[in-house]
This record gives C-alpha cells, structure tokens and sequence, in this order.
C-alpha cells in the first residue's frame, strides 16, 4: 500500500494537536517447540527465542517514532497460549514459566508480555487445569507477566465450571497482590470468542494458527476522533457517521504504516492491524468524552449505548477500508480506570455496572478495568463473568471481563494505579446472589447460530 506526502503531514497534526499515538506494536513468538521433557531445559530454550526475536524490538520501535514523528506508546510481546506447549507441566512448573518469561521481559526491555493463558470453552486438559490453578502465584510473583483464559465460545458454549474457576482465581490474585491495590487482577482477562491475533495488553497471546513470528499493530486515536465529531458540529447522524469513518480511516492509514516499518527492521511477517479506538487516563483522549461530543448529556445517558454502537461500526468500516488486514479485536474499548470519561460518569453516579453491561454489547471487548469491592463474592463475580459471556456467544463477538475485586477498598473509594491503568473507581454491584445459578456448573449449550456449517 503507497502513502501519499499529505497523508504523513496529517498523520504529523494528529500527533502534535490531537493525542494520536500507536498504541501498541506486539511481536508474536510461537513456542511450540520449547517444550522438553527437562524444564530446565524448557526454561532455556524459551528464554533464547524471546531474547532472540525480541532484543531489538524495542530499539526498532524506537528507531520508526523518530523517523515519522508518531509516538508508538508501548512495544510488547505476545507468546503461544502456554498451557499448550507445556500440557505435559504441572502448577509449580508454570509458575517457574512465567518467571523466566519475566525475566525475558526485563531482558528485551518491554513492559508486559502476554499469553500466559489457556482455552478451556470446551473442557480442560490435565495441563490446563495446572495452568489455571497457577495463575495466582505466577502473576503475584512477576511483574511483567499477563494472562488470559477462553472460557466460552459461539461455537462452544459457556463452560460454567471454567467460570467458577476463575472467579476464584481472581479473588485469590486480589488476596496476593493487596498490597499494590489488587493489581495482579488488572493484568488477568477472562474471554469468550478470544481472537487469535489481538496485540493489546492483557489479552494478547500468540495464535496457534500464526506464523513462527509475526508483528501485529494495534492504533489509538479517540482524541482524533473527538475533535472530528467537535468540528461537525450539530449535523445529523449520518454526517458524523461519515466523519467518524473519514477520521478513523486516516488513523489506521497511519496505523499500517508504522506497523509495516516496524517489520521491516525486525525483518519478519506484518500481521493484522488492530483498529480499536484504546482510550488513555490523559484528558481529551476518551472515549466517553466522544460520547458526549455526540449528544448524550454524560455516559450512562439514555443514548449512550446507541452513541457507541455507530461510533463503534464507524470505527470498524472504516479500518476494513484502510487495510489490507484487520484483526483483533477493532473497535472502540470502554475500560473504566483507563478512560477519564468513564471515571467522572462513574463519580457522578451515572454509569452503573449494569449500564456498562448493555454497552458492552456493542462495542470491543466487555468489562474492562472494572474495580469493585474487595469483598465481592466468587460467585458474584462469576456471574458477571456468565453474563458478558452470554453476550459474546449468542452475538458471535469477542468479550471480555477484567474484574478487580480491590482488597479493603469500598464502593465510592478509588484507587490510583497510574500510567495507563488509571484511576480505578470502586463501582456498586447487586447484592443479589448468583450462588444458585452459577453453582450448577456444566456448559451452557451452543446456541442455534453456531451451526453454521
């Protein structure tokens, strides 16, 4: 695909005056064939093919910001779902994988690295049943290390004692990590319809169907989009509608570009762009305050949901017709503590949990950096997770819960996590139970839509 000059002097306005940023370029690493039978072994050669691909991913990254002036916010690396290579391992063995895959973080220099994660939609292998029981102990004991659990799927249903599983997980990752405001939860996600090539952080892992290595770009640009919709004034949908593609085609236009240089250094395949709208802690760089550039008196407004659903297939149209490749997840994400929109609605008592629920189901991912009290039961939590899960099967879409019960903090406290975490507002949650529903286990079928072929 060729860029034309202009196209570079409006990527360079967008950057300077507008918040627009890369948000994250994430180089894909199969590990399919660092298992042995010696785990000191394993632990070897999965430290020499991350230090190997990934030593100058950072430095090259670095290299393509100075060469076009657009700041690529964070340079990551996703790896093989674990639970998948090592099957054979059991708890503690995992445990010392996510250690040496820190320590390989720490090595090549980037913050997080993802794919500590296993699918489980339809069932559990003795491995990853490990895996999951792990997940506690590997995220309190590392800092760099994310994970990230399918637990339902359109084609698989909801698998009930998988949820369970990991509302227990996360209680206990709250328990572990109270020190720092819970935060081992903030780098957990549990999924339905979890895609294979998603380069954001939590929930990137390295699909079994990518190549040996690949590069996968994911853009921002709410701001952009924010002083589009400003500047089109009071026109009727369908103008903004058409402003909002016209915006979102040029970010991911820039989103591609630098994806592509940042392969070329690395000298490996450029995969997919991800053309989510990733909102940030920074004024003017939210999603919620686009909602509300759009009409709606505040998020939480009757509107809301309508607002975000034409933002959201605006966003998508217009990445289908800026790229060669789309993947991930591509759309517009609603994390709470990451967005400042979201946090003042959630202040102001406008948005509750139930409302950002039926949002959800319009837009990428799902509960997203929802903080909640520490004392939220297991199977509360769970039954979050079911319902968000529910969204994403019968709608054939990805969704997502990344939950944190924060130990000791109520609801109306907040806790400040800083960076691009945010700010995280403990939201209210029905004191109703989930207990007799949830405990049921088992899978919540397929629906009907699933048989497709």
């Amino acid at each position: 695909m060729n860029y034309e000059f202009e196209e570079i002097l409006e990527t360079i306005r967008m950057t300077e005056i507008e918040h627009f940023d890369i948000r994250t370029v994430t180089l894909g690493i199969s590990l399919r064939d660092c298992v042995d039978r010696n785990l000191e072994v394993t632990k070897q050669k999965i430290y020499e093919k991350i230090t190997k691909y990934g030593k100058h991913h950072v430095q090259y990254a670095e290299a393509v910001e100075a060469e076009y002036g657009v700041a690529i916010a964070n340079k990551r690396v996703a790896v093989t779902p674990i639970s998948i290579p090592f099957d054979t391992y059991k708890m503690d063995d995992f445990v010392e994988i996510a250690k040496v895959l820190d320590k390989a973080a720490v090595e090549i220099g980037i913050d997080y690295l993802g794919g500590f994660a296993a699918l489980v939609q339809k069932g559990f292998t003795r491995g990853e049943l490990e895996l999951i029981k792990s997940i506690p102990y590997a995220l309190s004991e590392t800092q760099h290390i994310c994970s990230n659990v399918n637990v339902a799927s359109t084609k698989a249903g909801i698998n009930m004692d998988a949820i369970n599983m990991m509302a227990d997980v996360i209680k206990s990752l709250a328990e572990k990590t109270k020190d720092r405001g819970s935060i081992g939860c903030a780098k957990l996600v549990v999924y339905c319809n979890v895609p294979e090539d998603n380069p954001f952080i939590a929930g990137a892992f390295h699909g079994v169907t990518e190549p040996e290595v690949v590069l996968n770009v994911g853009i921002s640009g709410p701001g952009v989009v924010l002083e589009a919709v400003k500047e089109a004034g009071n026109c009727d949908m369908n103008t903004l509608a058409d402003v909002i593609k016209k915006t979102a085609f040029k970010i991911t236009r820039a989103g591609e570009l630098i994806g592509n240089k940042v392969a070329e250094k690395h000298g490996i395949p450029f995969g997919i762009v991800d053309v989510s709208l990733a909102p940030t802690p920074a004024k003017g760089d939210s999603i919620g305050d686009i909602l509300k550039a759009m009409g709606v008196e505040d998020v939480g407004a009757p509107g809301t949901t309508a607002a975000l659903a034409m933002l959201n297939d605006s966003v998508k149209k217009a990445g289908l017709m800026a790229s060669t490749s789309v993947g991930g997840l591509s759309g517009a994400f609603i994390p709470v503590s990451e967005d400042q929109g979201m946090i003042q609605a959630v202040e102001a008592g406008h948005l509750s949990l139930e409302k950002l629920e039926a949002m959800t189901a319009v837009c990428s991912v799902g509960l997203d950096m929802v903080a909640v009290p520490g004392d939220t039961p297991a199977d509360t939590i769970a039954g979050i997770i079911a319902d968000e899960c529910a969204i994403g099967m019968i709608n054939d879409k990805a969704t997502a819960v990344r939950i944190i019960p924060i130990y000791g903090k109520k609801v109306g406290e907040t806790y400040d996590y800083g960076g691009l975490l945010g700010a995280a507002p403990v939201m209210p949650v029905s004191d109703l139970s989930s207990q007799g529903f949830v405990q049921r286990g088992g899978k919540i079928p397929a629906p009907t839509r699933s048989l497709t072929n």
